[in-house]
């Protein structure tokens, strides 16, 4: 069944992508996802269905499950083979106010919150300005993490589970952990 449905997708794939890009920004709806793996397509359905038929969460502008939240998809900044970040529930991708870059080959596990803005402590009903948060290539943010504002974090970074990130490791090459993150190995 599985091979058939592919060889239907590949087959109606270039009338299926233009039907996508009503809904999604067209360079979104490219790489491993949307060639001969069928899941970027069954992403982007699941998404139209649950996102702008039902409105069950805001539309964004590339396919997301219904538990991954992002405040603004404009700016939020990825290489389209890294789609999977976001079809894992419970993700937090907090942006109102900063942009935030994942570089190519990122992954982040279920659960992970990361943050542009905190609120003012002076005055708890607003924010303090936001700054943006810069994930190098192929960095690994372990489930129940924390990115806060301002955060960069170099290539080949690795989160540990439900670490704090409070400053920046730009150099990456390095294991990070506890609350707040330290370096615990070099890699």
């Amino acid at each position: 069944m599985k091979k058939i449905a592919e060889k239907i997708i590949l087959f109606f794939g270039p009338a299926l992508l233009i039907f996508l890009g009503l809904f999604f920004d067209r360079k979104r709806l490219s790489g491993r996802f949307f060639g001969p793996a069928v899941s970027g397509y069954v992403w982007a359905f699941r998404s139209i269905w649950q996102r702008s038929i039902l409105r069950l969460a805001k539309p964004l502008p590339f396919p997301a499950c219904l538990g991954c939240y992002v405040s603004k998809g404009h700016k939020i900044h990825f290489h389209p083979d890294d789609l999977n970040n976001f079809q894992t529930s419970g993700t937090y991708f907090q942006n109102f106010s900063g942009d935030i870059y994942l570089g190519k080959g990122c992954y982040i596990a279920p659960n992970v919150g990361i943050i542009t803005a905190n609120h003012d402590p002076n005055d708890l009903d607003s924010h303090l300005p936001g700054e943006d948060v810069v994930l190098g290539e192929k960095c690994w943010i372990g489930m129940n993490s924390v990115i806060l504002p301002g955060v960069t974090l170099g290539p080949n970074t690795i989160v540990g589970a439900g670490t704090t990130v409070t400053k920046s490791f730009p150099d990456g090459h390095c294991i990070i952990a506890g609350s707040p993150a330290k370096v615990i190995k070099t890699i």
